[in-house]
């Protein structure tokens, strides 16, 4: 997969990029990132990027052209997704990184400042995220949390790491525990030292269950519980 980064700061991805999954991602040619800096498209010699808003306003703007001529670079075919990082896109989730893990090749276009012109949106990419509902400095940031998300969904990229991550299954991780099996009067649950393997799923898939109906009960609207699960649920919810 080839993902391409239109960023005004292309220096900031260096040390997020350069480890861990990503990296070994990289190195295994599962994915390629390339970084380009949107300033080398700017207007006249000081490659300006920005410009204040028509109609007054604090702030500046993005100006269309420095984005416009650096996505006519890319040369990108007409189906490769183009996404600006901005907090008015869709809310990113597990599902929408398993959808843009689809594609041979997807452009993320980071916003700053006061945000981009609107034809930047009518006209030049084809979708908007946000990571959150909440002010960041810019669309670097973004970027690499949707870069992560999606390159570990990517095959090989695990390696021989077992993939359970959280909300992968709708739920919320359970508990874990490690060595050693008693710590400052703290135990581990019994049922995890058994060695019973069937055990020890049920446990963790209650314990899963009962997290998410504490900390996230919004998820549970979204997939099936069986009967059992349901009355654990409702069992918690007396309890507290």
């Amino acid at each position: 997969m080839l993902i391409d980064i239109l960023t005004l700061f292309p220096e900031m991805f260096d040390s997020p990029f350069g480890h861990s999954i990503i990296k070994r991602a990289i190195e295994r040619d599962i994915a390629r990132i390339e970084l380009h800096n949107i300033r080398d498209c700017g207007v006249g010699k000081h490659k300006v990027v920005d410009d204040n808003p028509y109609g007054g306003g604090e702030g500046m703007v993005m100006m269309p052209e420095p984005l416009h001529k650096s996505i006519e670079k890319l040369n990108i075919d007409q189906d490769t997704p183009v996404v600006l990082l901005t907090p008015q896109g869709r809310l990113f989730s597990q599902q929408i990184a398993d959808e843009l893990a689809r594609s041979e090749r997807l452009v993320l276009v980071c916003g700053r400042y006061e945000g981009v012109d609107e034809r930047v949106r009518q006209h030049m990419v084809t979708d908007e995220i946000s990571i959150g509902d909440y002010v960041i400095s810019g669309g670097e940031l973004a970027a690499m949390v949707v870069v992560d998300a999606i390159i570990r969904r990517l095959p090989g990229a695990l390696g021989a790491e077992i993939e359970e991550d959280s909300l992968l299954n709708g739920l919320l991780e359970y508990p874990q525990y490690t060595r050693p099996a008693s710590y400052n009067g703290w135990e581990v649950p019994p049922v995890l030292l058994s060695g019973n393997h069937a055990q020890i799923a049920d446990w963790r898939q209650r314990q899963a269950i009962m997290k998410t109906a504490r900390r996230r009960p919004d998820l549970l609207k979204k997939i099936p519980l069986s009967e059992d699960e349901l009355k654990l649920i409702e069992q918690q919810e007396k309890d507290h």
